[in-house]
């Protein structure tokens, strides 16, 4: 059976997404992605993580079916399992090897987003963990194609890392937490649409 929080998990990561990914401007890629509606993003209730590896590479095989213009990258958010950062961190090992063993190597990568992602050599509250921290785990499946197209058209690229280590750091951890809120409200009552869109 669904729980109530499973039904506005999809809205609040792609609220998260126009606010904090596009709004802050962490991926200066993903706002024409958005805008041309070209992102899919799945929602998988199970609670088991073997089951969420055969999700993942159903849409794996379904990204790779799929016409770049029709989507262009998938996210695949998982707000029962993987809730503990350390166990979605082993997974990850586990999730990376099935793509390679499905022949993705250089065709797809894998990102991950947690409510609790911590970087290493990093303090658990600092904010700079922010940028990687979305609503629910999220698993991102991105072509590799369309990143060293969007790396040769942003001349900066390189910069980019730190870039959004400054930007969070002047959000702070109370502009970081105001803006989560606006996102569980944007939930709820959905904002027009995507920042710029």
């Amino acid at each position: 059976m669904s729980s109530p929080e499973t039904h506005t998990a999809v809205a609040e990561t792609l609220a998260w997404l126009d606010r904090a990914v596009i709004g802050l401007n962490l991926c200066p890629f993903a706002r024409a992605v958005r805008a041309k509606s070209q992102i899919r993003c799945v929602l998988s209730e199970t609670r088991d993580p073997e089951v969420l590896l055969d999700v993942l590479c159903d849409e794996v095989r379904r990204l790779l079916a799929t016409d770049v213009a029709q989507c262009e990258t998938t996210l695949l958010v998982h707000p029962q399992v993987l809730t503990d950062f350390t166990d979605y961190n082993d997974f990850l090992d586990v999730a990376e090897a099935a793509l390679e063993s499905m022949g993705c190597a250089g065709v797809l990568q894998l990102a991950s987003f947690h409510p609790d992602y911590q970087f290493a050599d990093t303090d658990v509250d600092d904010v700079t963990n922010a940028t990687n921290r979305s609503p629910y785990p999220t698993l991102h499946l991105l072509r590799e194609a369309s990143i060293d197209r969007a790396v040769a058209a942003f001349p900066d690229a390189a910069e980019i890392y730190e870039v959004n280590l400054r930007t969070m750091e002047s959000l702070g951890a109370a502009g970081w937490q105001t803006l989560r809120e606006q996102c569980r409200r944007d939930a709820v009552e959905p904002a027009p649409g995507p920042p710029g869109g």
